[in-house]
């Protein structure tokens, strides 16, 4: 009986301990990978940083400078750097007193 114990408490441990932040980490990534839109700066896991140019389900189009635009799939990406704004959102204007 104490063996069984034993048993069950180390797989709870084990899940609690690494099974479930490994879960929470792939949902993170997920949600930050369907939120990504146009104009994002991002970094990709190779380290190169750019500003998403267009965007489709499985592919991401970078803009790196000026004229070079680089294609990636959309699991490259590591982290974003900056959302952009929407337009539509009215700039803050301070009143001066």
């Amino acid at each position: 009986m104490q063996g069984l114990l034993m048993i069950v408490v180390m797989i709870a441990i084990f899940y609690f301990l690494l099974i479930r932040p490994q879960q929470k980490r792939t949902k993170t990534r997920n949600s930050m990978l369907r939120a990504l839109k146009k104009g994002d700066k991002i970094t990709t896991i190779g380290g190169l940083h750019g500003t998403i140019a267009e965007l489709t389900d499985d592919v991401v189009v970078l803009k790196v400078n000026d004229v070079t635009k680089l294609t990636f799939d959309r699991s490259a990406i590591n982290n974003v750097v900056e959302a952009s704004q929407a337009k539509s959102e009215p700039a803050e204007v301070k009143a001066e007193s």
